[in-house]
């Protein structure tokens, strides 16, 4: 991803957080819109799928407030109802959609605070590579395994929905 156009990568998270929406509808079809399934985790000591929403929503939407020279500001990861985790994504694209997005960003160096007096300084395009697509997919996968060991009807097409409009018959 190293030539990656940063414009691309706004466009990358828009049709993945499409996925993560078809998901959560999914989902909410399988459970007859019984919340608790947002309380779902694949084990004890990870967190569940409603803070995985939010986790997944908090790399574009950083990635967004970045581009427009704004500081990283975090979703609320305690994720109760569909109709926050429907927010979550919606804000977040809209947000996206509205960012300033310059190529000359990838050359800047940023801090990412990891709490705790800690904190890494990356170039700009390891920032979007090494950090941000890395998160973005571990808590996109997570949902969607959660949702899968839960019973939800998913599968891989399910995933890859972005490339759904590209199937071709012979």
């Amino acid at each position: 991803m190293q030539s990656q156009n940063i414009d691309l990568i706004r466009t990358l998270f828009q049709s993945r957080l499409a996925t993560l929406k078809h998901l959560l509808e999914s989902a909410q079809t399988h459970f007859c819109d019984d919340e608790s399934f947002l309380q779902k985790r694949l084990a004890a000591d990870m967190l569940p799928f409603g803070t995985q929403i939010a986790f997944t929503c908090n790399q574009p939407r950083n990635f967004a407030l970045w581009c427009d020279g704004k500081p990283a500001n975090n979703l609320d990861p305690d994720v109760t109802a569909l109709a926050q985790a429907y927010e979550h994504i919606a804000n977040t694209k809209e947000l996206l959609f509205g960012a300033h997005v310059e190529e000359a960003k990838l050359a800047e160096i940023t801090r990412i605070d990891l709490g705790q007096s800690l904190y890494i300084e990356l170039s700009g395009h390891a920032y979007v590579n090494e950090f941000l697509m890395p998160n973005f997919y571990f808590h996109m996968v997570t949902a969607y395994d959660i949702l899968r060991m839960a019973g939800v009807p998913i599968g891989k097409r399910d995933y890859m929905l972005h490339l759904v409009p590209l199937i071709r018959k012979e």
